[in-house]
């Protein structure tokens, strides 16, 4: 796939939205390919500062989602973006959000969450390495 005409990858900020007491995941439907799940993620900006910040911003832009970044999750490098995974605890969603007429979003369990993102192999992987993963027992 390569850097897409970049010098180097983009950085990519993902928000993985939790209503914990629920043990709900929220996930919207991607602009691109409207049939198809993913998590609020996007691109850093410069006036962002933080990276968690960035992710803040993108379950806003993309899912109405108010809310607390909790956790970082991981780092995943792709050739074309290096995607940054982050929980954000929610507190409030916006009945009217800036890409509301370009997206739903659906709150899901996390196994339908997980499946929903398969189609995205480093979404998928980022949300399996959540605190909403499933304890492994040896």
């Amino acid at each position: 796939m390569g850097t897409k005409g970049r010098a180097v990858p983009r950085v990519v900020c993902c928000a993985i939205p939790i209503a914990r007491a629920a043990g709900k995941v929220l996930v919207v439907t991607s602009r691109k390919r409207p049939d198809n799940w993913v998590l609020p993620k996007g691109g850093w900006e410069p006036s962002d500062v933080q990276l968690e910040a960035a992710a803040s911003r993108e379950a806003l832009e993309e899912a109405g989602v108010r809310g607390t970044i909790t956790r970082f999750v991981i780092t995943i490098p792709t050739p074309s973006a290096t995607y940054h995974f982050y929980e954000l605890d929610v507190a409030g969603l916006d009945q009217d959000w800036l890409e509301r007429k370009e997206r739903r979003r659906e709150w899901v369990d996390y196994a339908e969450a997980v499946r929903r993102l398969e189609w995205k192999a480093e979404l998928a992987q980022g949300l399996k390495l959540s605190s909403l993963a499933p304890v492994r027992t040896r």
